[in-house]
């Protein structure tokens, strides 16, 4: 009996220093978010300078930098759809000074290709910066006024899309609405947008779900038609152009996006303070306006909140590239 209670004494002991090392932990962790950051952070933009996610994560960050008083180092390691930059940051250091930014390609490319460089769990969400739109763009040689007509059209006949390339969003909408509208339609990739707007006012291209800047413009002179927007609201700058779901598709919402993520283990006291930091930048309007521009709505949100966003993408994806019987690898 006396040995049980001695045992108990010691388990008691043993649990009382557990408890008192995670207080300790816990309230270290915290102190070092209180003074997070003192040094430059490093954020890898896994696409080309110049490109919409780096000017939009620049853009972003700047803002970010100022409010935490800190530089934020931007490079950009781009590759394999993103899937270079990405793993690097996977192998980064998670001691908050490491993140990377995302499109909706990071959800396409977990079932695009059979073996990645990393895994969704060597990643912590931090959060959801900002929407890009896509509106569906048709030729001029098409006799079709709306999405509807044009679903109905491509029932009867052959179609084609195009796209920036396989597993582009573009490529993953376009394949979605053909799939949902069960259309004759054949994908078309292509590299940059030139080519694309040539064909597709030309008529050797149908159709296109694209971000605005480009294309609108030639939509606007009449050189080619905007149907709809893929988004749950109408665009404010665009407000004559309806969305998806008012033209007759229920539920058809498909934005790329752009988020943050940061290596699994990176403080959740710093994940949190970041995400914060980010809203209150993309809420700014100096910078509201300049992503605006760029034809992205900003968000700004929790870390669980872009978790929840990414494990939906995810599976929406799957199953249209499982539908499509599409791979790079």
């Amino acid at each position: 009996m006396a040995f049980v209670t001695h045992l108990g004494r010691r388990t008691t002991f043993a649990a009382a220093l557990a408890l008192s090392t995670l207080a300790f932990a816990s309230h270290s962790v915290a102190q070092d978010a209180a003074s997070w950051p003192t040094k430059p952070i490093r954020l890898i933009v896994p696409y080309t300078p110049g490109g919409s996610t780096d000017i939009v994560s620049r853009t972003v960050f700047e803002a970010v930098s100022k409010r935490l008083g800190q530089p934020v180092v931007i490079e950009n390691k781009p590759g394999a759809n993103s899937t270079i930059g990405v793993a690097q940051t996977s192998r980064a250091p998670a001691d908050g000074y490491n993140f990377v930014s995302v499109l909706a390609a990071y959800t396409v490319n977990m079932s695009l290709y059979k073996k990645l460089p990393y895994q969704p769990g060597d990643f912590v969400a931090v959060s959801h910066v900002a929407d890009l739109p896509m509106f569906l763009f048709t030729s001029n040689k098409l006799p079709v006024k709306n999405a509807k007509e044009l679903a109905e059209y491509g029932k009867k006949n052959p179609l084609n899309y195009a796209s920036s390339g396989t597993g582009a969003s573009a490529h993953m909408i376009g394949a979605r609405f053909a799939q949902e509208n069960q259309l004759n339609a054949q994908h078309v990739p292509y590299n940059g947008s030139a080519p694309i707007l040539a064909d597709l006012m030309s008529g050797q291209v149908d159709m296109l779900f694209d971000p605005l800047l480009v294309p609108m413009p030639h939509a606007k002179t009449g050189k080619i038609k905007v149907l709809a927007v893929a988004s749950k609201q109408r665009w404010p700058n665009e407000p004559d152009v309806p969305t998806m779901e008012e033209a007759g598709f229920p539920g058809f919402i498909m934005n790329s996006w752009v988020g943050i993520l940061a290596p699994k283990g990176t403080p959740q006291p710093i994940v949190d303070k970041l995400s914060k930091t980010i809203a209150q930048a993309v809420q700014s309007p100096e910078v509201k306006t300049k992503l605006t521009q760029l034809g992205f709505g900003g968000v700004g949100s929790t870390p669980a909140d872009f978790q929840k966003l990414i494990d939906q993408d995810s599976a929406m994806y799957k199953g249209v590239i499982t539908k499509a019987n599409v791979s790079l690898d």
